[in-house]
């Protein structure tokens, strides 16, 4: 599953709400360069507020999917396993009544924590981007976002939504198959709505790839860790360990009760078992009768 989205530039910048903000392009927080000098923290890190965005980065010549923190005067890449994004109660928006968004994994006005398309004080700014200037000089066109699995107590579905008009873009949800692509052009900065359903720790695995110039190919996957609700310990979110994406629910029940019936060994061994006793008494009976018909015409031949 391979979804595309157009440029920040054309993209607008929307709330969960009915009525959207103002366009992506007015906003400068896009408009970014990002310094091939800028340093590597490896230090742990609870990001709450600001702008941050995921992008791969050249480290030590390995890509790898970093963390990009300009939440601070200066800007710093961050390791993904020693960062938690805490989305605290500030997010929390209620899901309008409207059915352009009955794809949100919660009813019309119940409250869900979401990270916002366009940034609000007191709320972590999540997006991504392919700026950083060797990565810009080694793809060939573009990269490629994949969410591979979430891990968590409820559900995450990320979607964006273009002008005051547009009708919502769903990216990834975590209530679809795994892995869902997300392909991300040179140079692109964006950011997106992230809806989490219930609070708590999500573990959310992400894979960034990409074909180089040169021919080659180059992948990464890292776990992002996020610390939704303010009751929730950003040291757990830290410490958690994630054990893999869980299987999609997408089977019928038809289909579940055949799978049940092809794997119930309760129902089809003793019916095995009764067709091989069967067929073993069959074949004791027909030696019975083949044993008798020579006796006969033995006896035949003999004569009185």
């Amino acid at each position: 599953m391979t979804r595309r989205f157009r440029p920040a530039s054309l993209l607008g910048a929307a709330l969960l709400t009915v009525t959207a903000t103002a366009g992506a392009a007015a906003d400068p927080n896009l408009d970014q360069e990002i310094d091939a000098d800028q340093p590597i923290a490896t230090d742990q890190a609870v990001l709450s507020d600001g702008h941050v965005d995921l992008g791969p980065r050249y480290v030590d010549g390995t890509w790898t999917l970093l963390v990009h923190d300009g939440s601070t005067a200066t800007p710093v890449w961050r390791t993904a396993p020693n960062t938690v994004f805490q989305v605290g109660d500030a997010s929390l928006t209620t899901v309008p009544d409207n059915p352009d968004y009955a794809f949100l994994p919660a009813t019309p006005g119940t409250d869900v924590h979401v990270v916002p398309q366009a940034q609000e004080p007191g709320v972590v700014w999540l997006g991504w981007n392919t700026q950083d200037p060797t990565v810009m000089d080694s793809i060939d066109r573009g990269a490629t976002l994949t969410l591979r699995g979430v891990q968590g107590p409820g559900d995450v579905v990320m979607f964006l939504q273009s002008g005051t008009l547009g009708e919502p873009e769903v990216l990834w949800d975590s209530r679809e198959p795994y892995p869902q692509d997300l392909w991300v052009e040179v140079n692109t900065h964006t950011h997106a709505n992230w809806v989490f359903s219930e609070p708590g720790v999500y573990l959310v695995e992400v894979e960034v790839s990409a074909d180089l110039i040169s021919g080659a190919a180059e992948s990464d996957t890292q776990v992002i860790r996020f610390a939704v609700g303010d009751a929730t310990s950003t040291d757990e979110a830290l410490a958690a360990q994630y054990a893999g994406a869980a299987p999609a629910q997408d089977a019928t029940p038809a289909a579940a009760d055949e799978a049940s019936d092809d794997g119930d060994d309760g129902g089809s061994a003793p019916v095995l078992l009764g067709v091989v006793g069967a067929a073993a008494v069959l074949v004791v009976v027909l030696a019975i009768v083949v044993l008798r018909g020579r006796a006969a015409r033995r006896r035949a031949q003999a004569g009185p």
